[in-house]
């Protein structure tokens, strides 16, 4: 699986993300927007996000992309399925899993993973490009997670169907 990080601000939730992805065997993460990355603008580690990350920064293929748009262009043309996560009235529970699995073994591990900013969540162009979008029900008071912990719940619910990237 690959993962496509949208303008996600919080160098924690991207760390986090990093750590659950080496766990989750996620072959590569791509930085899109103003996403932080392991190495600053000047070249130097980002502590901030390595601290979270616990060295799984070292070990996760990373990739830093201005245009989320291009990336996902980038993936479809290889021939990835794109599932966005996000709360939207077009959505799949992720929990139908039936519906989730049969797509991804149609695709024979080619899946891009799309989350968004902490806040506004994925843009509807980006949404717009997704060949589904799946959205976690949130049985609660609050409307949504932290993006790290939905990226987790997502990651574990898709990764049976999916092989382990290689070296894992």
């Amino acid at each position: 699986m690959i993962v496509i990080l949208h303008n996600i601000r919080s160098n924690h939730n991207v760390g986090s993300i990093f750590r659950t992805a080496d766990a989750a065997g996620c072959a590569k993460l791509y930085l899109c927007g103003i996403t932080p990355a392991p190495i600053d603008r000047f070249g130097l580690p980002n502590k901030a996000l390595a601290k979270v990350a616990l060295g799984a920064e070292k070990t996760v293929v990373w990739e830093q992309v201005k245009s989320t748009l291009a990336a996902l262009e980038k993936l479809k043309q290889e021939g990835y399925t794109i599932i966005a996560l996000e709360q939207d009235k077009r959505a799949t529970s992720l929990f139908n899993i039936e519906a989730v699995h049969k797509l991804i073994a149609a695709k024979k591990d080619k899946v891009a993973l799309v989350l968004g900013a902490e806040v506004g969540g994925l843009p509807p162009e980006i949404l717009a490009q997704a060949d589904v979008i799946l959205e976690i029900p949130m049985r609660g008071k609050k409307e949504s997670l932290n993006v790290a912990v939905a990226f987790g719940i997502t990651a574990y619910a898709l990764t049976p169907t999916l092989s382990p990237r290689e070296g894992v």
